[in-house]
Parts: structure tokens; sequence; C-alpha cells
């Protein structure tokens, strides 16, 4: 995969409407990854990005504490930048303060707007890439036919039933996210991967192979998904590798971890968070 270290002016304007999949992998102070949609996510300079918050969150949290972040940026015609960064500052005004509180988006909405926005640097990116549809459909159909020999195989309740049929939905985006050896999340599109049961995701190996014949066996991945509904869903586990199911070749993440992201109540969900009475007021 080339390595670009500047952003071209067709970049710039190409990651900068509104209405596009940004995602951000951040690195939480365990070391585990950690993945946010982020629309707003955007390259403001040859060798700089920027994403408004409006909103509190992990990924924010995350972030200032250590500042190595992946980055996903996909537009509506299915144009992918991909690569990773290096938070710098925050500000409260300036330029792309001014540019995000006027988008329609912010601008308009009666509830919240942007008020502070987070600067990163670019270390490297992909270069623009059109997301292969085909081999993504012929994977997708690969993990469908490895789900029917791997059944039955999951003993705990992690994933429920909504996330796993939500996760099987063909056009649920998914992306995987795991650290890498230099300590920056690395974002892999996974859009074929699937639940197999209760505790497990696969996935086709057949598209971006090489990526994901890299990430180590008992990694800690991330799994994200996230529907045009704008509903989404966060997964993480341990990596099992890549093993041939019904002889198709697919990797497989035991899920230990899983939490939802979506307003107005973002939280865990497994392992179960215990609800403690409030006794004092």
């Amino acid at each position: 995969m080339m390595n670009h270290t500047t952003f071209s002016p067709g970049d710039i304007q190409g990651t900068q409407p509104a209405m596009k999949v940004g995602v951000l992998a951040t690195v939480t102070p365990e070391g585990l990854p950690h993945v946010t949609l982020i629309s707003s996510l955007m390259a403001c300079g040859p060798q700089q990005l920027s994403f408004g918050q409006f909103t509190e969150g992990i990924s924010k949290k995350n972030i200032l504490g250590n500042p190595h972040a992946g980055f996903l940026i996909m537009s509506l015609d299915k144009e992918i930048w991909r690569g990773k960064a290096r938070y710098t500052h925050l500000a409260t005004d300036g330029p792309e303060f001014d540019y995000y509180n006027n988008v329609p988006m912010f601008r308009y909405n009666a509830y919240f707007g942007i008020h502070t926005v987070y600067y990163l640097d670019l270390i490297s990116h992909a270069g623009r890439q059109p997301l292969p549809m085909s081999r993504v459909v012929f994977a997708a159909i690969q993990t469908i036919l490895a789900r029917t020999f791997g059944r039955d195989r999951g003993t705990e309740p992690v994933i429920n039933l909504w996330t796993q049929r939500f996760l099987n939905q063909l056009d649920c985006l998914k992306f995987l996210a795991y650290v890498g050896p230099d300590g920056y999340p690395e974002i892999i599109p996974a859009i074929q991967a699937q639940s197999l049961d209760s505790e497990h995701i696969l996935f086709s190996t057949s598209v971006y192979r090489d990526e994901l014949e890299r990430i180590p066996v008992g990694a800690d991945l991330c799994v994200f998904g996230m529907g045009l509904t704008m509903e989404d869903v966060l997964l993480r586990g341990e990596y099992h590798g890549i093993r041939r199911i019904g002889g198709i070749k697919a990797g497989l993440v035991q899920v230990k971890w899983v939490y939802n992201p979506m307003p107005p109540v973002p939280g865990q969900i497994y392992p179960p968070v215990e609800l403690n009475p409030i006794e004092e007021f």
C-alpha cells in the first residue's frame, strides 16, 4: 500500500463534504483500539486533518491521552482515504470552527453545534482509492458460505440477536482496527464481516488480503459496524487468525466486549454493567 505524506488539493476537496463516512481509531489508556464514527473528519491542509466535537465521547478522551490515531474517510461515491495521524491541539475558534458551524448539518440544528475543533498532523495515507465493490461482494458471499459450515460455535451470549442481525446485513459498513507495531491504529475496510454466532465475528480474506494477513494472531481487534440509518455498534475481542472454514480462508474474532456508541445513552453492552440504585440525592 503506497504511502503519501501530504494531501493533494483534490484529496482536500474530496474529504470535505459533510455527507460522508469518517472513522477515527484511537488508543485507550489500556492500549486497546477504539473506533468512532466522526462525520466531520476531513483534511484541512496538505499535512493536517481536523474534526469537530459536538458531544462528549471516549475517542476525545483517548486522543488527549495518546495522540496516535488512525483515520478513514469514505465519500458517497465510495472513494477512500485512510492512514495515520497524530493529534496536536484543539481550538474553539478559527477557520475550521467557522466552517463546521456553517455546514447546514450543524448550523440549523437546534440542539447542538460544533464547540471544539481537534487538529491532527498527517503521518501518512494510502492515497485516494476506490472501494473494490466487486471483490467486496464476492468476499461477502464467501463469508455467508463459511458461516453455514461454522455455526453453533459460540457458548457465551456476547453478541445479542439485534447486533447479529445488524452486522449480517449486506449494506452494513464494517471496519476493522488494531494497534500496529508502531503504536498507531490501523483501519481496514471489512464490509464482508458477519457474526458467526453469539461470540464470534467471521470475515473472508479475499479482499484486502495482504493487510488482513498482517494482523497478528492474538491481537486485540475492533469490529465497527454502521448502517445507513446511522445505527452503529463497536465490538472488540481477540483475533484468532486466518483459518479454512468450509474451504474458505476467513479471519475469526472472539468478541469479549460490545459497546453502543449511539445516542441518547452510549454505553457498554457486554460485559453487562451492574446497575446501582441512587440512595443519596
